[in-house]
C-alpha cells in the first residue's frame, strides 16, 4: 500500500514539473485529495460512524426563554446579555446606518454576538501519516445549534474561554498540542487568524491551525468520537452529504 501511494505521488510530482509547475509542500495536500485508495476506514464506514451518533445523540436541546438561561442576565448598565463569568460572548445591540448599497437602504437595528476579547478560539486539525498516507483526526461533535446536533468537526474546536475552563468543566481533548506545539513532536503547517461571519458576530476571528504529528509516534483516538479521515473523504462528504461536515473544517482546509 505505502509503495503504491508513494509511487503515484512521485508520478504526480513528475507530471507537475513536466508542465512547468513548482512542487512544494502544498503539492501533496492537493494530491491526497485525488484518491481514496489508502484510507484507514472506508468512506461508508466513516458515514456509518457519524450516523451512529446522529441517530442516538447524547445531547438534547430545548428552547427556553432567555430570561430562564442560568448564569446569563441583562447587564443593567450596557443593556447587553452577558455570562456571569464575564467570558464567552455577549449579545449586544447595534444600529446600522449608511447602508445604501444593501437591501435595507435606510439602515436597521440588530443584535450581534460579541466574543470576549474578539478572539474566539482555536480551530485545529491534527494530520498524521498512517502507513505513510496523510490522515486527519476529526470528532463527531455535538453542539446545541448544530444541524442534526452532531457534525464532523476539527480535532479541536474551542473558544479561549473554554480553554481557560471558564465553564468549570474539563480541558478540551488534544488542546495542549495546539496551545504548546513546541512541547510535542509536531510541525505546524498552517497557523492563521481567520475571520468569522460579520452578519451575526462582531469583529470575531479564530486561530485556524493545521499540525502534522510525527508518524513514528503513535497518537491514539482518545475516544470513539474521534476518527482518522483522509482529505479525499472529507471533501467527498462535503460534496455528497447534507451538512455533516462542520464549517470550521471547511475553513481550515481552505487554507491549503
Amino acid at each position: 500500500m505505502k509503495n503504491s501511494y508513494k509511487e503515484k505521488r512521485a508520478n504526480y510530482y513528475n507530471f507537475l514539473e513536466s508542465q512547468g509547475y513548482i512542487v512544494d509542500p502544498l503539492s501533496e495536500l492537493k494530491f491526497e485529495a485525488l484518491t481514496d485508495n489508502y484510507s484507514l476506514h472506508t468512506t461508508q464506514e466513516i458515514l456509518d460512524w457519524y450516523l451512529s451518533y446522529k441517530e442516538s445523540p447524547e445531547m438534547s436541546v430545548e428552547q427556553i426563554p432567555l430570561s430562564e438561561c442560568r448564569e446569563w442576565s441583562i447587564d443593567p448598565t450596557s443593556g447587553s446579555i452577558r455570562h456571569s463569568s464575564g467570558e464567552f460572548y455577549s449579545v449586544e445591540g447595534f444600529r446600522v446606518t449608511g447602508s445604501a448599497s444593501r437591501e435595507v437602504k435606510n439602515g436597521w437595528d440588530q443584535p450581534l454576538l460579541t466574543q470576549t476579547g474578539f478572539d474566539g478560539g482555536i480551530l485545529g486539525l491534527i494530520r498524521q501519516r498512517k502507513n505513510h498516507v496523510p490522515h486527519y483526526l476529526v470528532e463527531a461533535k455535538e453542539e446545541p445549534g448544530n444541524y442534526n446536533i452532531v457534525q464532523i468537526s476539527p480535532t479541536l474546536q474551542a473558544t479561549f474561554s473554554n480553554l481557560k475552563k471558564a465553564h468549570l468543566g474539563r480541558q478540551p481533548s488534544y488542546s495542549e498540542i495546539f496551545l504548546n506545539p513546541e512541547d510535542h513532536p509536531v510541525e505546524v503547517l498552517f497557523d492563521q487568524w481567520t475571520s468569522e461571519d460579520g452578519g451575526r458576530l462582531f469583529n470575531k476571528r479564530n486561530r485556524s491551525m493545521l499540525i502534522e504529528y510525527d508518524e513514528n509516534i503513535n497518537l491514539d483516538c482518545i475516544s470513539d468520537r474521534f476518527r482518522w479521515m483522509t482529505l479525499f473523504q472529507i471533501k467527498k462528504l462535503i460534496r455528497d452529504e447534507n451538512a455533516i461536515i462542520a464549517p470550521h473544517i471547511r475553513g481550515i482546509i481552505s487554507g491549503f
